[in-house]
């Protein structure tokens, strides 16, 4: 070997880039002068493109891979600038870096409600937020189009462009989808591929490719929530009388179990009984209304007694045990031609026709026999 060839060998560039951040999405490779001697290593790992600008142009993409910057190797090369000295080739451009890996876990979301027409509540105002992930498809249309003349590229100065742009897509499709509020959660899946391939062109402009975008949630605002839980409440309480009698047995329990003292006993168990009052009075206002109005204190129906129904102005009342239909007799709602059904009967009879009901009528006198 001789000496040249060792001092060639000495000052032969390797041009790689090892990155150890999680984003940097384009690095520019610093060199004085921008030059590239001869025989240079080019080094381009997995997950990263390199490209060559000169003199203001886009030379050439290179992948994955390992190079001779050699002008036999790499004509394109030749055709910018010759390497007439060699060694001391005057050659100069730019290396620009890009990361092609997949940007996961970008977060997106509304930063202030949206207004949307629910088929149920009516007008409402929806949250929503998520993720999406995106990677480089096109370095050279990257660079050109976005990162430009910047040494160090990060993900944060394009996420905010990009989150509106999703941020945009996702309101739209949600607002033409009129899925209702309470059925969103059911398909947050399909709204998100949805979502992505809506926003695609959008990324594909700038060299980009969105590969997934996710919904982590869409919610109500916190009056609207507070209301639902309260609906939602009620419903699985279903029977209010029987959770209020609860209720009451609770609160006695405790009270009597209260070490505070009699007194406290006593108020609890006071407030228990009037709790289980009201109710036990509710309960037979209901009865009596459902009874025709009979007066409080009325003892009720005997068990087995067969019990009738009343067609009243064209509506049904009842039902009366037999006790009760000799006071709708007396009080004139009961004739006759009143018709009557009971439990077992086919169909609504006249009451002079159903044995039972007739033998309450007050008997009549036959008529005077002649001279």
């Amino acid at each position: 070997m001789g000496l040249w060839d060792k001092i060639r060998g000495e000052f032969v560039d390797i041009i790689e880039w090892t990155d150890d951040s999680n984003d940097t999405m384009v690095y520019r490779f610093e060199r004085h002068g921008n030059e590239i001697k001869y025989g240079a290593k080019l080094t381009v790992r997995e997950s990263q493109v390199a490209v060559f600008i000169h003199e203001g142009k886009l030379a050439d993409v290179f992948e994955p891979g390992m190079y001779d910057l050699e002008t036999r190797n790499i004509p394109i090369l030749s055709t910018l600038q010759g390497w007439k000295h060699g060694f001391e080739s005057p050659f100069k451009a730019e290396v620009y870096f890009v990361n092609t890996r997949r940007f996961t876990d970008l977060k997106w979301g509304t930063k202030n409600p949206i207004m949307l027409r629910d088929p149920e509540f009516g007008p409402i105002r929806l949250r929503t937020f998520g993720s999406y992930c995106m990677r480089v498809s096109d370095a050279a249309l990257f660079i050109t189009e976005i990162v430009g003349t910047d040494g160090h590229f990060t993900k944060d100065e394009i996420v905010e462009q990009l989150r509106n742009l999703v941020v945009s897509r996702a309101m739209d499709i949600l607002g033409e989808s009129k899925i209702p509020a309470l059925d969103m959660a059911a398909n947050y899946d399909e709204l998100g591929k949805f979502i992505s391939e809506r926003i695609h062109p959008d990324f594909e402009a700038y060299g980009l490719d969105v590969t997934k975008v996710l919904i982590e949630n869409i919610s109500l605002p916190p009056a609207v929530e507070e209301a639902l839980d309260k609906r939602t409440s009620m419903g699985v309480i279903g029977n209010l009388n029987a959770y209020t009698q609860f209720q009451a047995a609770e609160a006695m329990e405790a009270a009597a179990e209260n070490p505070g003292g009699e007194a406290s006993a006593g108020m609890g168990m006071g407030m228990g009984f009037a709790m289980a009052n009201q109710m036990g009075q509710s309960l037979m206002g209901n009865q009596q209304a459902q009874s025709g109005g009979a007066a409080a204190g009325s003892p009720p129906p005997i068990p087995g007694a067969k019990q009738y129904f009343l067609a009243v102005n064209g509506q049904q009342v009842g039902p009366f045990a037999p006790a009760a239909l000799e006071g709708q007799i007396a009080a004139g709602t009961l004739t006759n031609d009143t018709l009557v059904w009971a439990d077992g009967m086919a169909e609504w009879t006249a009451a002079s026709a159903v044995p039972d009901v007739q033998s309450l009528f007050p008997s009549s006198p036959p008529p005077i026999p002649p001279g």
